[in-house]
């Protein structure tokens, strides 16, 4: 028989049958508590395999009393399908329309009506329960649902009930399975010779026997020795399947209903959530900001408080973007359903989506974060959407696949074919192999280098650029980022590197007429020293500057490469050192080596002057210091 990641759940009022339907349907008594069996009614979720042809599905059986609302919807969290129960004799009731709500708020969008106990009224009463439950229905998801009269206690009706699912469940799509496992704990216990066992309904992705698995928000971690699903053993467990998983390292009773089943580097319990939130209809439904509430996702329930991300209350139909704080940390999702209910009187108020967990309370009075608040849960519905929003808003202009996969809850290969979509479309680049930045960033970063580069020439007019180690640092950018953008820049003819510079393409240095003067005076002044450099003290005396004018001169014509910084206060003019260079190679090349002092008598200089030349051509390669103090060729001579 094959087996479908799908699961079918009940919903409806206490005592309408949902249980006894079930077990007609499925032949497993899913009320397994002694408490259950005794008062007659439902209090755990129960779990039966159901055969359609040759389908087979998970059930999920519900609890009906209103006392037990936030089992019912940690039941109905991850079914695909409702099973929705009314009974002939008394009709729409309380819990009817509690958990229709709530079906509507968990995104439950299809599913067929099972109108039971038949048997003990008229043919007349049928009638008119179904026209009054088709009126009640229209505004819902269930407006065009199948409504099939049936008793679970004479078999009438069931016919055409069971065919009625085989086309429900044909109609239905599984889950995609290739997600990050993770799976809400409804129920633990313990068999004998295996240890810990975990049921309940992956919400998605698949695991399988020998997986390393963690247990949130305890922390835990373990690896899965055996799988039933559907009450047969397995080695694999998908999203969508009832399943018992066996996890031995766990002590059974350290492990409770709202703990999350995931795998390691994508979740973490958090006690802050940013949610979109729909608010039922109803004339006095009223939310204000700080209100207190229960906050059901998963199969987790804990009071919270919320807080409106703008205004102070919000009226019943609104939807509304909030934040929350839980009181118990728990994980959570994007997209994952949540509910909140009052405290007092309770009832439910309306539900949504998880957009994504916070580190910290978010910060409404400032327009920048709403404006992020909201673009982030607009783009969250969707992958595509959700990927791009998560590279757009990287904290560093840039970010690896590994960290949108984390932040996305996606695996890297499921991951990378929606951000090749993105490159191939323009909106996100490849900086490097490992970094993307969205086209947006890259767009606003350049016209920052620009403004950087554009801002130097208007301090320096002189200068012919500014180094790009300075320009790294003053926009703040990391270097591969930097890098690629300055190239980019510079393809486009809008900057011009210049050595280890940067400068607007159309840029010539403005020189003052009298600092060009001083400056071919120094220049002059070194060129004619050429092995006898002076020392900026001897240049302020020759030239008559003073020592602020000197530096900014000497450093100008370093800048143009008209002087060469050796050593510290020395300095050479470049064709010195071109003429250095040249006599020094051309001496190698013939005789191998080279000593310091036929390089001092070479250039007919000091003892001073050689040895820093020499050590600043080992520094540039063009030379190198064998064991001995002789010089041998470099790998850029």
């Amino acid at each position: 028989m094959t087996q479908k990641n799908i699961t079918l759940g009940t919903a409806g009022h206490i005592d309408h049958g949902k249980t006894a339907l079930i077990k007609n349907l499925t032949g497993c008594d899913t009320d397994f508590l002694k408490q259950e069996k005794e008062r007659g009614m439902s209090i755990e979720l129960g779990f039966a395999p159901c055969k359609l042809a040759d389908l087979e599905v998970g059930v999920v059986d519900v609890p009906g009393h209103e006392n037990f609302i936030k089992t019912m919807v940690a039941g109905a969290t991850g079914i695909d399908a409702v099973i929705f129960v009314i009974a002939a004799d008394d009709g729409v009731m309380p819990q009817t329309r509690e958990h229709l709500d709530i079906l509507s708020l968990l995104g439950v969008t299809q599913g067929v009506v099972a109108l039971t106990k038949v048997d003990i009224v008229t043919a007349e009463r049928v009638h008119t329960v179904t026209t009054e439950i088709k009126d009640y229905l229209h505004p819902t998801f269930l407006k065009d649902a199948p409504i099939f009269p049936l008793s679970s206690i004479t078999g009438l009706g069931f016919g055409e009930f069971y065919d009625g699912l085989k086309d429900l469940v044909a109609g239905l799509t599984p889950k995609q399975t290739d997600g990050v496992f993770r799976l809400p704990v409804e129920r633990t216990f313990s068999v004998k010779g295996y240890g810990t066992v975990v049921s309940g309904i992956p919400v998605s992705g698949s695991a399988r026997v020998g997986d390393k698995i963690m247990l949130y928000p305890r922390g835990l971690s373990g690896r899965i020795k055996a799988i039933q699903v559907y009450q047969a053993q397995s080695d694999r467990v998908q999203c969508g399947q009832c399943a018992a998983i066996n996890v031995a390292q766990w002590d059974h009773h350290a492990v409770t209903r709202g703990d999350v089943m995931t795998v390691e580097g994508y979740f973490e319990p958090s006690e802050w959530y940013l949610c979109q939130l729909n608010l039922l209809p109803g004339e006095g439904l009223t939310l204000k900001n700080g209100a207190q509430v229960k906050f059901h996702t998963g199969t987790s329930e804990t009071t919270a408080t919320v807080f409106l991300m703008a205004g102070n209350r919000a009226l019943g139909s609104e939807q509304v973007l909030i934040q929350i704080r839980l009181n118990h940390a728990l994980v959570a999702g994007p997209t994952d359903r949540f509910i909140i209910r009052s405290l007092s009187p309770v009832q439910t108020m309306g539900g949504g989506t998880v957009v994504e967990a916070l580190g910290q309370k978010l910060r409404r009075s400032r327009p920048e974060v709403l404006a992020d608040a909201m673009a982030r849960a607009q783009a969250v519905p969707t992958n595509l959407g959700f990927v791009e929003y998560c590279i757009r808003a990287a904290d560093t202009h840039a970010t690896t696949r590994k960290a949108v996969a984390q932040r996305t809850k996606q695996k890297l290969e499921t991951l990378e074919p929606l951000i090749q979509t993105l490159i191939d479309t323009g909106r996100v680049q490849a900086v490097s192999t490992a970094l993307l930045i969205h086209t947006d960033t890259a767009e606003a970063l350049k016209k920052g280098i620009v403004a950087e580069v554009s801002h130097y020439h208007d301090k320096e007019p002189a200068s012919p650029g500014m180094e790009t180690e300075a320009c790294v640092l003053a926009t703040g950018l990391a270097k591969p980022v930097f890098q690629a953008l300055a190239r980019q820049l510079i393809e486009a003819q809008i900057l011009r590197a210049i050595d280890t510079r940067l400068a607007l393409a159309n840029h010539n240095s403005d020189f003052d007429p009298v600092l060009q003067k001083r400056m071919q005076q120094v220049e002059a002044l070194f060129e004619g020293q050429a092995f006898h450099p002076p020392k900026p003290m001897d240049v302020m005396n020759e030239c008559r500057l003073n020592a602020r004018d000197t530096d900014d001169i000497i450093r100008l014509l370093i800048q143009h490469k008209k002087l060469v910084r050796v050593d510290r206060d020395m300095y050479f003019h470049a064709h010195a050192i071109e003429e250095a260079r040249r006599r020094a190679v051309a001496h190698l090349h013939k005789e191998g080596s080279l000593q310091s002092v036929d390089f001092k008598y070479m250039l007919d200089t000091t003892r001073k002057f050689a040895i820093p030349l020499l050590d600043y051509f080992d520094n540039i390669a063009v030379t190198r210091r064998a064991p001995d103090n002789t010089r041998c060729l470099g790998r850029h001579a």
